[in-house]
C-alpha cells in the first residue's frame, strides 16, 4: 500500500501528463516545478515502485579503506596466526610498519576491517574486584620481579605426561620454561635452577601456595626446598593470597598462550621432542611476540633496551633438595585479613587488630631475626616471635 507521499507524487504526474498547467499543479500542491519535473522524468508504466524515495547514502565513500590495503590486512593477519603469534589490531600494524607498506592505515581501521570481516573475538578473563589497597612489587627494571606457575599435568601422545613450569619478568614480558616429568622438590629445584641460567636470578619471585613452592604443611616453619635456594641466591619469595589466582595474572595469562600456541599446535611424542620444542618457543615468544606495554618491542628488544647487568648462577649443576638452612633472608604471604581477625599459615593461627579487618597485609618472615613482622602497605603493624625449625 502506498503511503500519502507516494499518491501525491502519483496524482501530480497524471495531472501533468493530462495537459494541466505545471503552475497550477505546484501551485495547488505547494511544490516546486522542479519537483514536479523530477518525478515526472522517474515516471516508469511497467514499474510500479517509480514514486518510491530513493536512498541518499552516497554510492561511493572518499574516505572508505581500499580494498587493496583490507586485503594486506587480512593477508598480515593470517599470517601471524599461522606463527601462532599475536595477530590483533596492534600487532598487525607493527608488522605492517616492518613491511614497509604505505599508506599506513591506523589502528582503529585495522579493527573495523578485522570486524567487518569477522576475525576478532572477544577477550575474556576473571574480574578483579576494586577497593581495597593490593601490594604490588617493583618491575620496572629487568629481573625486579618474576611471576611462577606449574601447569599441568600435561599429556602428549605416546603417552607422556608432565608438568611445565613457566616464569615470566614482569618488565621484560621475556619467559623460561622448564618441563619436567613430575613436580617433586628436586624436579621445582632442577627446574628454576636451569631457567634462572637463561633469564638471570631475580630479585624477588612470585607464585602460589602450592606445596611444592611453599614446602610442607606439617612443618610449616621448616622452610621447603624452594624457599631454602630462592634465600641461598638472594631471592626473596612472594606469596599471592590463597584462591586468588588473578594476583599472578601475568603468567596465568601466558599459561593460556603456553597451552593454545605450543601444546596444542606442536607434535611432540618423546621427552626429547618435548625439551627441544619447549626450548625453541621459549626463543620464538622472546624474540618475536611483541607487546603492548614494550610499546611495540620484543622482549629481548625491550631487555637490550634497559641495558641492566643481569645476575646469573654461578655454578652449572643444579643444588640439592636437602640444602643447608638460610641463616639470613626473608619470604613473604599476602593474605586478606577477614572479620575474625585471624592471620592463618599453614594452620598456624595469629591474632590482629581491629582495624586490619578486610585489610591485605604482608606477613614477612625475617629468617635472621626469628620474626613474623605484619605489614600494611609500607607500614609495621605487629609482630611475632617465629622460631624456624
Amino acid at each position: 500500500m502506498k503511503d500519502d507521499i507516494q499518491q501525491e507524487r502519483i496524482l501530480a504526474v497524471r495531472r501533468l501528463r493530462d495537459g494541466e498547467k505545471p503552475e497550477s499543479i505546484c501551485a495547488s500542491l505547494g511544490r516546486s516545478k522542479s519537483w514536479l519535473y523530477k518525478w515526472n522524468e522517474r515516471f516508469a508504466d511497467d514499474d510500479g515502485s517509480w514514486s518510491e524515495s530513493l536512498s541518499r547514502q552516497p554510492l561511493t565513500v572518499a574516505s572508505r579503506t581500499s580494498k587493496e590495503v583490507e586485503e594486506i590486512v587480512k593477508m598480515t593477519r593470517l599470517n601471524l596466526y599461522n606463527k601462532d603469534q599475536f595477530c590483533g589490531a596492534q600487532a598487525i600494524l607493527w608488522e605492517l610498519e616492518d613491511l614497509g607498506v604505505r599508506p599506513l592505515p591506523s589502528e582503529r581501521t585495522i579493527n573495523r576491517i578485522l570486524s567487518r570481516n569477522g576475525l576478532t573475538h572477544r577477550r575474556t578473563g576473571k574480574y578483579e574486584p576494586k577497593g581495597t589497597p593490593y601490594p604490588t612489587l617493583p618491575s620496572a627494571l629487568p629481573n625486579q620481579t618474576h611471576q611462577a606457575d606449574l601447569v599441568g599435568p600435561c599429556y602428549l601422545k605416546g603417552p607422556l605426561r608432565f608438568y611445565g613450569l613457566n616464569a615470566i619478568d614482569l618488565a621484560t614480558t621475556r619467559c623460561g620454561l622448564h618441563p619436567s616429568e613430575t613436580k617433586s622438590g628436586q624436579d621445582i629445584l632442577g627446574g628454576f635452577w636451569e631457567i634462572w641460567k637463561r633469564l638471570g636470578i631475580p630479585e624477588r619471585i612470585q607464585i602460589d601456595n602450592a606445596m611444592y613452592f611453599f614446602g610442607s604443611l606439617r612443618y610449616p616453619r621448616g622452610m621447603g626446598p624452594l624457599i631454602k635456594l630462592c634465600l641461598h641466591m638472594g631471592v626473596e619469595p612472594w606469596f599471592i593470597p590463597l584462591s586468588e589466582p588473578w594476583r599472578n595474572g601475568v603468567v596465568e595469562k601466558f599459561n593460556h598462550h603456553y597451552q593454545q600456541k605450543f601444546l596444542a599446535k606442536v607434535g611432540m611424542t618423546t621427552v626429547e621432542d618435548l625439551k627441544r620444542e619447549t626450548l625453541a618457543f621459549e626463543q620464538r615468544h622472546n624474540s618475536r611476540y611483541r607487546y603492548r606495554k614494550l610499546k611495540g618491542n620484543t622482549p629481548l628488544r625491550a631487555l637490550a633496551a634497559a641495558k641492566t647487568k643481569l645476575r646469573f648462577p654461578q655454578k652449572e649443576e643444579i643444588p640439592r633438595h636437602f640444602q643447608k638452612k638460610p641463616e639470613a633472608g626473608r619470604y613473604h604471604l599476602v593474605r586478606l585479613i577477614r572479620s575474625d581477625l585471624r592471620l592463618k599459615i599453614c594452620g598456624e593461627v595469629f591474632p590482629l587488630a581491629p582495624n586490619l579487618a578486610y585489610e591485605y597485609v604482608v606477613a614477612t618472615i625475617d629468617v635472621k631475626e626469628q620474626k613474623l613482622k605484619i605489614f600494611l602497605e609500607k607500614t609495621q603493624v605487629d609482630e611475632f616471635d617465629y622460631r624456624l625449625r
